[in-house]
């Protein structure tokens, strides 16, 4: 179980986040939807600790760690949070002086110490899981959008998390390589991966998601089952974005 108790978040006099209060069960997808500006990256960012926030507590499996304004948690409560995350960035963020076998071995030789052969051979089992296994020695320069998120969701796979955070990770994408990334995240999720996932892209959220957060203003507006969200919102706020972002996605 993920538990985040009325997490707030400001930069400067901006308050991005105002009093978060959310429960992520594990074995399920939870997509985080709303307006740009909205909060979602944000509140990634703040469950793996890539951004501390100002006050509230976070509750990671056997890790619970309290903000307070001004205070910063300790290097061993912080790694302890990002121990149990792996994460999916927008933009790849793969190591462009590695092939794609080695950026997904990269963590298990320098942070777990496995036997080189060990994390070779548990790097390729995930570059077969997201079918990138026949571009193993390639360079990520020459690897497609959706190829090289699709190696970076192996490389986030490879510390075995407890949880995948995926941060808009189709949006740089053309809807075929987009359709590429969404069939691995579906797999993943058939497996019961836990997963929290950004997106604007209301197909991938429809098809992958149990459950639907959508956050405007750095507030939870309403928040329930992927099916009533998209279908049958109790917001109004909530289903003129759902409408806005359906049409526009199914304009040619």
């Amino acid at each position: 179980m993920i538990e985040l108790s009325h997490l707030s978040k400001s930069f400067g006099d901006t308050l991005v986040l105002d009093d978060i209060s959310l429960q992520v069960p594990e074995g399920r997808v939870t997509a985080l939807v709303g307006p740009s500006g909205g909060g979602k990256s944000t509140l990634l960012r703040c469950i793996n600790l890539l951004e501390i926030p100002s006050s509230g507590t976070i509750c990671l499996g056997d890790a619970t760690v309290e903000f307070s304004p001004g205070g910063r948690p300790g290097w061993d409560a912080i790694q302890k949070i990002r121990r149990q995350t792996g994460m999916v960035f927008q933009n790849f963020q793969l190591f462009p002086h590695r092939t794609a076998l080695e950026n997904v071995m990269e963590g298990l030789l320098t942070v777990l110490k496995w036997p080189r052969e060990k994390a070779k051979s548990h790097a390729m089992a995930l570059l077969s899981k997201v079918n990138m296994e026949h571009k193993a020695d390639t360079w990520p320069a020459t690897l497609s959008g959706g190829q090289q998120q699709r190696v970076a969701i192996a490389r986030a796979l490879a510390m075995s998390p407890r949880v995948l955070l995926c941060d808009e990770p189709t949006s740089a994408l053309d809807p075929e390589l987009a359709t590429e990334v969404v069939e691995v995240l579906g797999r993943l999720a058939a497996e019961g991966t836990t997963m929290i996932i950004a997106t604007h892209d209301l197909r991938l959220a429809s098809r992958v998601a149990e459950d639907v957060v959508f956050l405007e203003a750095g507030k939870i507006v309403e928040q329930g089952p992927a099916r009533r969200i998209f279908r049958d919102a109790e917001q109004e706020r909530t289903r003129r974005f759902v409408s806005s972002i359906n049409t526009a996605q199914q304009a040619p």
